[in-house]
């Protein structure tokens, strides 16, 4: 069964001062999975991510979301369909219910209840309570809450974890595949091999602004693929999603955990 596409990168390239942050980008993103972008400390990820809702602009080459030129949407339009969450959850009012309500005022008590429950965090415990008393994980999970209010149709997710305890990166994992179960496509940022792993159903291994490697995450050895390039520029494809019909590979697991955080 062949997938829908989501995001196409036709040839993308970015250079700033002469370096190429990104180098000849030529990839398919599919819907309704997760897929997670990897690689070393200034490999080129964030960037990646951001190009999709033209929060970064390339070089050439061209971004197209479910077949239409991005340059050609209106890119507020084009950022309430693909939502970024950044690496540091932040919020923005001074009450859980109005953080989530922030894009989308309108909300009535009974829905900002549901998209709460949906992240796995009770609404009666929230009503009333202030952002910065909550956890780091409760927080991450809030600002996908108020991304979630605006319906978007894809969740573009910078580093969700790098910044939480292990149970509560765990609690965020949980919510993000129970998103994807329920049919939302998440493209995601990823430092941790294992976590990238057992999220994402597609994986893209990024070395100096190239793809490396790409494919489900089960059939990848992330950990090889992340510390081992290529030298001589070949792709490792591993069932090219392009081409192969699965839609929620099984997960890695037992890989080593590699901390290689990403440089801004």
């Amino acid at each position: 069964m062949e997938r829908t596409e989501l995001f196409t990168l036709e040839h993308i390239s970015l250079v700033i001062d002469g370096r190429h942050i990104l180098d000849d980008v030529d990839e398919h993103l599919h819907d309704g999975v997760a897929t997670a972008i990897a690689g070393p400390s200034g490999s080129g990820k964030s960037t990646l991510l951001r190009l999709l809702n033209r929060l970064a602009e390339p070089t050439s080459g061209r971004v197209l979301f479910r077949g239409t030129d991005v340059r050609d949407l209106d890119v507020l339009e084009l950022r309430r369909r693909a939502v970024l969450v950044p690496q540091r959850a932040t919020a923005l009012t001074e009450e859980a219910f109005a953080e989530v309500r922030v894009a989308a005022p309108a909300l009535d008590d009974a829905t900002v209840a549901t998209l709460l429950r949906r992240v796995a965090l009770d609404p009666e415990e929230l009503r009333g309570r202030q952002p910065s008393s909550l956890s780091g994980g409760e927080l991450q999970r809030l600002c996908l809450a108020r991304a979630l209010a605006v319906g978007p149709e894809v969740l573009l997710l910078d580093e969700p974890t790098s910044a939480l305890d292990p149970r509560a990166g765990d609690a965020v994992d949980a919510v993000i595949r129970s998103l994807v179960a329920d049919g939302l496509a998440v493209v995601l940022v990823s430092h941790d091999i294992v976590r990238a792993g057992n999220i994402a159903d597609d994986v893209r291994v990024l070395h100096e602004g190239r793809v490396t490697a790409r494919g489900p995450a089960a059939r990848l050895d992330l950990a090889h693929e992340l510390m081992s390039p290529p030298h001589d520029g070949h792709v490792h494809d591993e069932d090219d999603p392009r081409a192969h019909g699965d839609t929620h590979a099984a997960h890695l697991h037992g890989t080593e955990r590699q901390e290689q955080e990403e440089s801004p």
